[in-house]
């Protein structure tokens, strides 16, 4: 059974709506999955009129465990979400990818199977820029990036159409998901899934 672990931060619950419906999909495939979450850092910034929002979803979350190095460890397939902030991770998310450098300097996820997700603002308030620069950081793991690509009808649809990883447009709405990005990162999460075990079955195979 494939293992995907589906990391993420979420500051007002759209990216974690995201994460949640990658997990279902996950196991729906029959791989086996830990929903797991970026924790806030300590003085975190809360975008004006959403901290209401910030609250629920912090209360929320207390029931998803908080990712660990050995998460990753155990994991074939990571997906990885995060809000967009001025068109990069945010800070949280930033900090995580620094605190991997115990496993990912000597070569510990290297020839993982990782995607992205994440959730902004505007149509062009920097989703693709915050998913290359997550990709950035998988290229650093030696990880194996898998984007969503023109692979599939749902990514055509008006809500959708980033060939990098799944995102949404909230319109600075707490909540505002639409079910075309759901269906998108769950269409996602399929390739992550079948890739991972493709690799693990060579794996196998070769010995």
């Amino acid at each position: 059974m494939v293992k995907i672990a589906v990391v993420h931060y979420s500051s007002t619950g759209n990216v974690h709506k995201l994460a949640v419906a990658a997990a279902e999909a996950a196991e729906k495939e029959g791989a086996e999955v830990r929903l797991l979450r970026i924790p806030a850092l300590p003085r975190d910034t809360v975008v004006p009129g959403t901290e209401e929002a910030v609250a629920a979803q912090t209360a929320a979350a207390r029931s998803v465990p908080e990712v660990t190095l050995d998460d990753l460890l155990w994991a074939d397939g990571i997906l990885l979400g995060s809000p967009v902030r001025f068109g990069m991770p945010a800070a949280p998310v930033s900090a995580f990818i620094d605190s991997t450098a115990p496993v990912s300097i000597p070569g510990e996820l290297a020839d993982k199977v990782v995607s992205a997700f994440t959730s902004g603002s505007a149509p062009h308030g920097g989703h693709e820029t915050t998913l290359m620069a997550l990709y950035n950081a998988v290229c650093h793991w030696g990880s194996l990036i898998v984007a969503t690509g023109s692979t599939g009808e749902v990514l055509y649809r008006p809500e959708n159409g980033n060939p990098y990883g799944s995102s949404s447009v909230t319109r600075n709405r707490p909540g505002n998901v639409h079910e075309d990005n759901l269906e998108a990162v769950r269409f996602q999460t399929r390739r992550v899934v079948v890739v991972a075990e493709t690799l693990a079955r060579g794996r196998t195979t070769c010995g």
